[in-house]
């Protein structure tokens, strides 16, 4: 017996040994979907990130935010958390804090004052590659993988950056989700969202995908550069997705937060047809689907008010609004921040052709800006689907598969948005096919194995081992 074959045959009892005593969620197509985050996750998330923080802030620095969160971390967090959850009435509860757990409203009190609080250049940190990947590799390890069972790999040229995750690498795709990840445009990053991503690959596998794909896009952030180089890299992006999926009926662009404002403005380049503005894209083709989580509508808007449930902070978001704008464009300029586009037949022009569903919370600040525009695009006569939570937050599909206990709970938000999207490209009748989703194409599923060409997403290649878990 060779040295390889017992390495593997130990790597394989290891891992056996590990799943027994720590059973993960392997669904039947061979995804993976991990349990939610627990307080031992926590631990170590801190342990991970302590180092890279004193590496990339600096010690000084990191002792002075410890310092001063102390305040809050031993006194007002700890009293306002019992007051609320324990001592008052119902009514007099948060609407969030009424249907949340004791976890999820502990975390996201956090949440609330490290975004009114800590510095960008030190939240930019905790979403950052350095610390995302060795928290998600702990986090397969302790339910039982040893690497994961999901085919992904980082994806780099010279124009953009980002992450494949694709159910077979080597096969055609039948539908193609471009991500742009949320974060204020000054901090997050693609690999922050892997494990979310995963999940809903795993999800669009199990509603009748033979090959789903998904391309996060990692983008510049603030202040290493502002507008247009982030709207350049998702143009590139979006090229480099037409050039894999072949047909730009099974690619949906995506995205929460900042990223969603990333794919409308991508959509408003793409059919701008105003010779006057600096527009990128034109002429590429319109994706057939936009499903949009929590959309930054409006990058500076006197509607954004803080609430007692949502944990953004309006004045923040003004500041962080206004970096990405910078000095080349207005912030108010639609191209850049599409909640100030009023023209009806641009809108028209930048729908997809399967239409736009938008998710969001009904308590989180963007709420008013986002119910605006739904409405706005329903009267230009796109076809649109708002799903609103009550009581909800922001972004909280993606921040409840993290925080949320039950399978069910942690899965709704993935579950909810892709179902109605998907039942509003059958409404809109644009493709009738197939019962699992408007956006399976209308050509025969094809293997690279049968046919001997090599598909696009093969270039730039990383060496196995380096990148996937």
């Amino acid at each position: 017996m060779s040295f390889t074959d017992c390495r593997g045959m130990i790597r394989n009892l290891i891992g056996r040994l590990i799943h027994n005593i720590m059973p993960g969620h392997r669904t039947r197509d061979g995804g993976m979907i991990l349990g939610p985050v627990s307080y031992l996750d926590c631990i170590v998330f801190c342990i991970f990130l302590a180092p890279q923080l004193i590496w990339n802030v600096g010690l000084i620095a990191t002792i002075k935010c410890v310092l001063e969160a102390l305040p809050f971390v031993l006194f007002k967090l700890p009293t306002q958390f019992i007051d609320e959850r324990w001592l008052m009435s119902y009514d007099q509860k948060s609407p969030f804090v009424r249907t949340a757990s004791p976890f999820e409203d502990f975390v996201i009190r956090c949440v609330r004052y490290a975004f009114a609080n800590i510095p960008p250049n030190i939240g930019r940190v905790f979403f950052s590659k350095q610390v995302a990947l060795p928290f998600l590799r702990f986090r397969m390890l302790r339910h039982g993988y040893l690497r994961s069972p999901v085919h992904w790999r980082e994806h780099v040229t010279a124009n953009f950056r980002g992450i494949w995750v694709m159910k077979d690498p080597l096969a055609d795709p039948d539908v193609v989700l471009y991500y742009a990840h949320g974060g204020g445009f000054s901090m997050g990053s693609a690999y922050f969202y892997l494990e979310f991503l995963l999940t809903w690959l795993s999800v669009l596998s199990s509603s009748g995908f033979k090959n789903p794909a998904i391309f996060a896009l990692d983008y510049t952030l603030v202040p290493d550069a502002s507008y247009p180089t982030q709207i350049h890299e998702a143009i590139e992006g979006y090229r480099y997705v037409l050039k894999v999926a072949r047909d730009p009926a099974i690619v949906c662009v995506s995205g929460d937060s900042a990223g969603a404002t990333l794919m409308l403005s991508l959509l408003l380049h793409l059919s701008c047809k105003d010779p006057k503005a600096k527009r990128y894209g034109v002429g590429l083709p319109m994706p057939g689907l936009a499903v949009l989580i929590s959309p930054w509508t409006t990058l500076v808007s006197p509607r954004h008010t803080n609430t007692t449930s949502d944990y953004l902070d309006a004045e923040q978001l003004s500041t962080y609004g206004k970096q990405f704008s910078g000095n080349k464009i207005s912030w108010s300029d639609p191209l850049v921040s599409p909640g100030c586009c009023h023209d009806a037949a641009w809108w028209k022009r930048a729908s997809p052709s399967k239409g736009i569903f938008i998710a969001y919370g009904e308590e989180e600040v963007f709420a008013p800006e986002v119910h605006d525009l739904t409405a706005r695009l329903n009267k230009a006569g796109v076809w649109v689907r708002s799903e609103v939570a009550p009581g909800g937050i922001h972004a909280w599909p993606v921040a409840s598969l993290f925080l949320s206990t039950s399978r069910e709970k942690r899965l709704k938000g993935v579950n909810d948005i892709w179902e109605t999207s998907r039942r509003s490209g059958s409404r809109a009748k644009l493709d009738t096919m197939s019962a699992v989703s408007g956006l399976m194409p209308k050509r025969s599923y094809r293997s690279v194995r049968r046919s001997g060409r090599q598909r696009p997403w093969s270039i730039h290649r990383i060496p196995s081992g380096r990148n996937e878990m």
